[in-house]
């Protein structure tokens, strides 16, 4: 099975930008989605084959997620069940035979780390409910994680050790979710590979010069790691300032 997650930065910009062309040859059996920056009928997509599942921020242009598979869940939910948290569109997962899979939209800590504190709320209780969901069957989660967590995972660790992203605390947070039984499936079959980024900013020719930061991943639960076929960064396609990541499993 092919799965796919990107943060498009904005749906209807990427539109534009070829999306359709990438979705088409990424041939994802499941494709998940970041940043949609969308309410309901702001959109209209042609996806014949796949079931679709949107999850909208109350605040317009902002946030949000979604998931396109060819295969229909057994059921769908949307965030995480704290009202805290269920207000900006973050979290879709849909429950398979064989696994859940969740979407997941993390919050930035922002400059200046206005919201570190919220995001370790989130990082929190969203351990908390990706536990619960794996006893009940193994879970693979995607998205926009917005933390680099290994200096192999950012061009420039050095000078940016308080900054959004690689703060130790964020980094904490992703090193407790491998410690509870979850693995990140790059570097799980790529525990040395270097210069493999999947942001960049827009700003000092960052892609160009491939200054960037591995931030979105496939995180699966530990029991599903001899499943792991492949893990791509498709660092070749453009149209947001992020990239798709993928997986290939056996499930």
């Amino acid at each position: 099975m092919k799965l796919v997650s990107w943060n498009v930065n904005g749906l209807r910009a990427v539109m534009g930008k070829g999306f359709m062309e990438s979705f088409s040859s990424l041939d994802a059996d499941i494709f998940c989605l970041q940043e949609t920056k969308l309410q309901k009928g702001q959109i209209e997509m042609d996806l014949p084959g796949y079931f679709e599942y949107w999850n909208y921020a109350d605040k317009k242009g902002y946030s949000g997620t979604a998931v396109f598979t060819r295969t229909e869940p057994l059921s769908v939910s949307y965030g995480i069940g704290i009202d805290e948290h269920d207000h900006e569109g973050r979290v879709i997962t849909l429950e398979f035979e064989k696994v859940f899979l969740v979407c997941v939209y993390v919050p930035n800590s922002q400059r200046e780390l206005t919201r570190l504190g919220y995001r370790q709320e989130f990082e929190r209780d969203f351990l908390q409910y990706i536990k619960k969901l794996d006893c009940m069957k193994p879970v693979i989660y995607c998205g926009d994680l917005n933390v680099a967590h290994q200096e192999i995972d950012l061009k420039n660790p050095a000078s940016n050790h308080k900054n959004a992203g690689f703060t130790d605390e964020e980094r904490a947070c992703f090193s407790t979710v491998l410690k509870n039984g979850f693995i990140d499936s790059f570097r799980y079959l790529y525990p040395d590979t270097t210069d493999v980024y999947s942001w960049w900013s827009y700003m000092f020719k960052a892609r160009e010069k491939n200054v960037g930061w591995r931030i979105d991943y496939f995180v699966v639960s530990e029991k599903l790691k001899e499943n792991i076929k492949e893990a791509k960064v498709h660092m070749d396609i453009m149209g947001s300032d992020h990239c798709p990541v993928e997986l290939d499993i056996e499930l």
